[in-house]
């Protein structure tokens, strides 16, 4: 059953091949097996997950009409709400706190008859590329357990590499989806801005963060995308209409924009494997020309002034009064604020604070944030010039495959895991990781392939005719195979 897309789950059960109570009991019995050694779940859900699933067998039986994702479990990043249940945002601060309603995106799945099993696993707040900035839980990678599984979604990531549920929600603002996506070998799609609610997502960038899907094919990010994409009156941000044409066939002839020189620091590892991608799109007769993304070498200083000011200014509201930690040493309301959150955040949440709070600070405002904001601008000026010339992009996903848990200390040396995702988040633009191939040590590597705004149809029809022309091999870890 592991081994099967949430398609393939949902037509069997449609067709009475197997009931809804035994999908859940085998991907819970699965979790059981093999989630003890990834940590990729912080929270399961099997009493709510098996009456959903009653519930979902009475329907089928009683000739109702089933959601497109029925009877398919899913796994939701523990910064996006489901309603009665623990939102910890992978912090001391909020393991106390139990969303009061459910996300957008949430409401969607359901609306369409996905069984939510459990919460996973990501960087406190979503601060970081490597999970290991969460205050709960270790998350490792399933195809090298000594390695990180990417950040901040990487527990999402690594429940759907190791099969333990077939779908996942995360949320990407600087490549959180799409990072994790490559390290762990699996799609990892994030939407053009604005083309998902945020509504019930706990905001770190809120001009940057989307929430999108981590799926072990295209056609299931296809299928998420669809169900969950569209206009919410509850977010000001969301896209007046419903994404279209997710499903359209991929355009031919297909010109394919690479910035090489942005690109001119890459291993030769990483390089080989991103010329292999290339060939396949060649070989079926795309073109592939040099475009100009020189901007973007600024894109890490920019997303690091940007991202950190409305950190600062989202987190605010965490203070021990509201909701969340609450220092019992304080004496006085200065003494709350100050203790609850020195207890309740971790290192990394507070150093982006602490620069956020800096570049928003009089005199340094001029100097910093808006300045980034300029360069912003000329980097969506840069993409929108460089889509007039080419229907999409390609750049590898990482400069490396994972890297092994404990590696890198230095917190810049870290941020340059996004050096190349980046640029879609400070642009709006859609763009997914699909699996590429493998380093010499065997861990995955993904190709990005981004689009105009809105052209979010095309990106996927590029990624599935890849997936389809490479179908790499293995699909999965070969200890995943043996635990199933």
């Amino acid at each position: 059953m592991h081994q099967l897309t949430a398609n393939e789950i949902r037509k069997k059960f449609v067709e009475k091949e197997v009931s809804a109570e035994e999908i859940t009991r085998y991907f819970l019995e699965h979790i059981d097996k093999i989630d003890h050694k990834v940590g990729a779940f912080l929270t399961l859900f099997p009493e709510q997950a098996l009456k959903r699933a009653k519930e979902l067998d009475t329907k089928r039986d009683a000739g109702q009409h089933l959601g497109r994702l029925a009877a398919v479990p899913v796994a939701i990043k523990d910064n996006i709400h489901i309603e009665g249940e623990i939102t910890s945002c992978g912090s001391k601060f909020l393991t106390n706190y139990r969303a009061p309603f459910n996300a957008t995106a949430t409401e969607r799945l359901l609306a369409e008859d996905a069984i939510l099993i459990g919460k996973t696993n990501l960087d406190e707040f979503a601060m970081g590329s490597s999970t290991e900035n969460s205050a709960l839980l270790e998350t490792r990678n399933p195809w090298n357990l000594d390695c990180v599984p990417g950040g901040s979604s990487g527990g999402s990531a690594a429940a759907v590499a190791a099969r333990l549920v077939p779908i996942a929600l995360g949320s990407d603002t600087g490549g959180s989806i799409r990072q994790p996506g490559s390290f762990c070998g699996v799609v990892g799609y994030k939407p053009t801005y604005g083309a998902v609610s945020r509504y019930g997502l706990v905001a770190f960038g809120s001009s940057l963060d989307q929430i999108g899907p981590l799926t072990n094919s295209v056609d299931d990010a296809i299928t998420t995308m669809e169900i969950i994409s569209g206009p919410c009156q509850k977010d000001s941000t969301s896209l007046p209409k419903k994404l279209e044409g997710l499903s359209d066939p991929l355009p031919s002839p297909l010109t394919i924009g690479v910035p090489w020189k942005f690109l001119e620091q890459l291993n030769s590892e990483t390089r080989e494997i991103f010329e292999k991608s290339l060939e396949i799109f060649k070989e079926r007769g795309a073109k592939i020309i040099d475009v100009n993304l020189d901007i973007l070498s600024s894109s890490l200083a920019v997303y690091y002034i940007l991202a950190t000011a409305e950190a600062s200014t989202n987190l605010a509201r965490f203070d021990g009064v509201r909701y969340g930690r609450r220092s019992e040493k304080a004496e006085t309301l200065s003494e709350l604020y100050n203790f609850s959150r020195t207890e309740g955040f971790g290192p990394e949440v507070k150093r982006r604070i602490m620069l956020g709070t800096f570049v928003l600070s009089s005199g340094y405002q001029d100097s910093y944030y808006r300045k980034a904001q300029k360069v912003r601008t000329k980097i969506i000026e840069a993409y929108k010039e460089a889509f007039k010339a080419c229907d999409i992009i390609a750049t590898p996903v990482a400069p490396t495959g994972a890297f092994e848990l404990g590696e890198i200390r230095d917190p810049v040396q870290m941020y340059l895991a996004d050096i190349y995702t980046i640029g879609c988040n400070l642009s709006g633009v859609p763009a997914v990781s699909v699996p590429a191939g493998f380093t010499s040590e065997k861990k995955p590597m993904g190709l990005q392939i981004i689009g105009p705004q809105l052209c979010d149809g095309r990106v996927l029809a590029a990624a599935k005719f890849f997936e389809e022309q490479l179908n790499l091999n293995p699909k999965m870890p070969e200890w995943i195979c043996h635990n199933g």
